[in-house]
């Protein structure tokens, strides 16, 4: 029997699965609380109230429409035509922000009032702190002892919005433990409290509610480039992947147009041939990992093996089931992007351009310093996040 498909873009049925990936592997004790989230978010999903509330925040709360901006010095270093999508410019300085608003405005119609989130490289955990507190609702974020330690400024302003965080001390102490924490909390407190994923992981629906939410940026995306070039249509799109998310809304409009193509850049760490890596994508066999069938980093009996990544955001082992299928079935292409390769896109955008990015963003556009692109190409590059959090990082390094 052919599964029904329940998204307009997303090449994801009834069940959660995109190809074999995806799903809803959880406990019992979860059970009830994941039904009631997918029927809330079919429910509002397309329910006229919600949307306009959640696209009200969006640009008067977050600053939306963010900038699409043509890098001129950087198309001429280059050789092509590249224009930055500049989810730095919103509110809390990360894209994070689109997907923490409309989870919140779904918890609160949901009557929760406890908001639970993990974090890595503390955007996430800021954006849902922050709406938090505009919504007045009690907010605790799980967070790896390790990124608490290299993401300071994230930690205090988290903190300074009202929200407890709380260190996580098990395994290596980074993203993947912090998820487990969270999830372990939400098992115990099913009643009150709504767990925001801040990527596209986890159990279905939060896959496709998170790339849904996050779609906003896809969407201007096209408008933009339609007002700048006359066309919607990139030939490539361009963004990190950890979980996700980020590329998960810049791809979403482009999924069912053949003539783009795109292009995931993952954290290689240290180099795919050395064991500090989170290149899932390269790297991972097929596994569940955090509710969900995907691509895993896995020792062979199956036990998870610790990623490692110079970018807190970026450092899991696992990866949405939405960019597994998207690999494995060649709809994009995925490059690995070591910490140094990082570092010098880094400090190139920078200087060439004025524009500080994430740690994060600076994976994606390493991918021009590995790709030859044509000269009438035009490169749309998702800068998902800031560089502010980071500045300790950067100035450890140069």
């Amino acid at each position: 029997m052919v599964k029904k498909i329940i998204d307009p873009f997303l090449p994801v049925d009834e069940e959660g699965y995109y190809g074999q990936f995806g799903g809803s592997y959880i406990p019992e004790i979860l059970h009830s609380n994941v039904e009631r989230l997918k029927e809330a978010f079919e429910k509002y999903a397309d329910d006229p109230e919600f949307n306009a509330e959640y696209e009200q925040l969006l640009k008067d709360y977050v600053g939306r429409p963010t900038p699409l901006y043509h890098a001129k010095r950087l198309s001429e270093h280059f050789g092509t035509n590249i224009y930055l999508k500049r989810e730095d410019l919103n509110h809390t300085g990360a894209h994070k922000i689109n997907n923490a608003i409309a989870s919140v405005l779904l918890a609160k119609r949901m009557g929760k009032t406890r908001i639970i989130a993990e974090t890595g490289a503390g955007q996430h955990g800021v954006a849902v702190a922050t709406v938090c507190a505009l919504m007045g609702l009690e907010c605790v974020i799980y967070m790896g002892a390790t990124d608490v330690a290299r993401q300071q400024p994230n930690v205090e302003r988290i903190k300074m919005l009202g929200a407890e965080v709380r260190p996580v001390t098990s395994g290596n102490m980074t993203l993947k433990d912090a998820t487990n924490e969270a999830i372990r909390d939400w098992c115990c407190n099913p009643q009150d409290t709504f767990y925001v994923i801040g990527s596209t992981v986890g159990p279905h629906p939060y896959p496709q509610m998170v790339a849904r939410f996050q779609s906003v940026i896809s969407r201007e995306i096209r408008k933009q480039l339609k007002e700048q070039t006359g066309s919607e249509l990139p030939n490539y799109v361009v963004a990190c992947i950890g979980g996700g998310s980020n590329a998960a809304g810049a791809f979403y409009h482009f999924l069912k147009e053949p003539t783009v193509k795109l292009v995931a850049a993952e954290a290689a760490g240290l180099g795919i041939d050395t064991e500090e890596s989170a290149a899932t994508i390269k790297l991972g066999r097929e596994g569940i990992l955090h509710g969900s069938r995907t691509l895993v980093m896995q020792t062979e009996d199956g036990q998870i093996t610790e990623p490692y990544s110079i970018s807190a955001g970026l450092d899991y082992p696992g990866v949405g089931p939405l960019h597994a299928y998207l690999a494995t079935s060649g709809k994009a292409e995925v490059l690995a992007v070591t910490d140094d390769e990082a570092l010098e896109a880094a400090y190139l955008l920078t200087r060439m351009e004025g524009i500080i990015p994430a740690l994060e963003s600076a994976h994606a556009l390493a991918v021009l310093g590995q790709k030859k692109f044509g000269k009438d190409d035009v490169v749309v590059i998702n800068v998902s996040g800031r560089g502010d959090k980071d500045m300790q990082t950067y100035l450890g390094v140069r």
